[in-house]
């Protein structure tokens, strides 16, 4: 790999891994707000739900607050995938290595993507359609969504930065996203008291060609690592889903069917997401706006499932988010997080 700024996306400074200033400047320009190896940024759903204009689908499904929900993560360019799907800049992911000794202590993240977040708020005082009271609000998050960029679980520090959140008198709620490939931080994870509110597992393919086609890993054993992750979910003492980012002419069809209610069986998550791929951000340069995936194809493909599955049920869906989630009757647990 080029050693030029442009290419590699961390540097050392102070004994730190950091971001590069060329790809810093590209995140900025993208509107993150960025803190050494950590990024923080406000969603599409965000800035709608400051001027009264809609929610996330989190906010339908889980109860989850939009405007005092805090995208952040505190791997932006470490990755082990090189999924065809993701919107993030993966062509800048350059480490699979995140030493401890080289990294940001959990408070020192949090402080400072605060202040990014708070840079990133400001600008929307200025308008009148955005509801103040909102916007003060929120400057205290009460929902962590450690899943912007990257593979959050990478980070070595992870349990210490969850039980940090879980500190912190507003919070209510932490998600974490995961691409199953770091299996034994997860572990960790457990045996460190510091499960989030609700833990993901990506969920893309439904056998071992699907799953590198599509996530394009740099792990060797990338599947059996995933398998291993979706092993814990089976009794992790967690709210877990399994989220499915359905592409056409990849991973949709009947053919699938049998081969992903095997997975879903094995993983025996509390929901399952089932959402359309979405043409936007780096992704274009991958797929075309037809492997994008309409709500009855979506809607369908979910019936199909359930046939399979018959302790799953249709629990709620988001047309504009091309969205449906299923939620298992023999494994439940209230929907409404409080």
């Amino acid at each position: 790999m080029s050693c030029s700024d442009e290419y590699v996306s961390h540097v050392m400074e102070d004994n730190l891994i950091n971001i590069t200033p060329t790809t810093k400047a590209k995140l900025q320009r993208a509107k993150y707000g960025v803190y050494n190896h950590s990024a923080v940024e406000l969603c599409h759903w965000t800035k709608k739900s400051f001027a009264n204009e809609g929610n996330c689908y989190k906010h339908k499904f889980y109860g989850i607050s939009t405007h005092r929900c805090m995208e952040m993560t505190p791997t932006a360019m470490n990755c082990e995938n090189r999924c065809i799907y993701c919107w993030r800049p993966t062509e800048f992911y350059d480490t699979l290595n995140m030493p401890a000794e080289l990294v940001d202590e959990p408070d020192a993240i949090i402080h400072n993507l605060l202040v990014e977040r708070k840079k990133l708020i400001n600008g929307f005082y200025g308008n009148e359609k955005n509801d103040k009271e909102k916007l003060n609000e929120a400057l205290r998050p009460a929902h962590y969504a450690i899943s912007l960029s990257g593979e959050p679980t990478m980070y070595p520090k992870l349990p210490k930065l969850i039980k940090y959140l879980k500190s912190l008198r507003e919070t209510k709620s932490i998600f974490l996203v995961t691409n199953g490939q770091e299996p034994d931080m997860l572990q960790r994870l457990a045996e460190e008291n510091a499960l989030p509110t609700q833990l993901y597992l990506s969920a893309n393919a439904s056998n071992k060609d699907m799953f590198y086609r599509i996530n394009r890993p740099r792990h060797k054993d990338a599947w059996q690592r995933w398998l291993k992750s979706l092993s814990f979910l089976a009794s992790a003492d967690t709210r877990t889903v399994l989220r499915m980012t359905m592409i056409g002419g990849y991973n949709l069809g009947t053919q699938f069917i049998d081969e992903f209610s095997k997975i879903m069986l094995a993983g025996n998550p509390h929901f399952i997401e089932l959402k359309s791929y979405m043409h936007i951000g780096m992704s274009t340069q991958r797929l075309k706006k037809s492997n994008m995936v309409d709500m009855d194809e979506i809607r369908n493909f979910g019936r199909e499932l359930c046939r399979k599955l018959p302790q799953f049920s249709t629990m709620d869906e988001s047309e504009i988010s091309r969205i449906i989630v299923l939620q298992n009757q023999k494994r439940y647990v209230d929907r409404w997080i409080n």
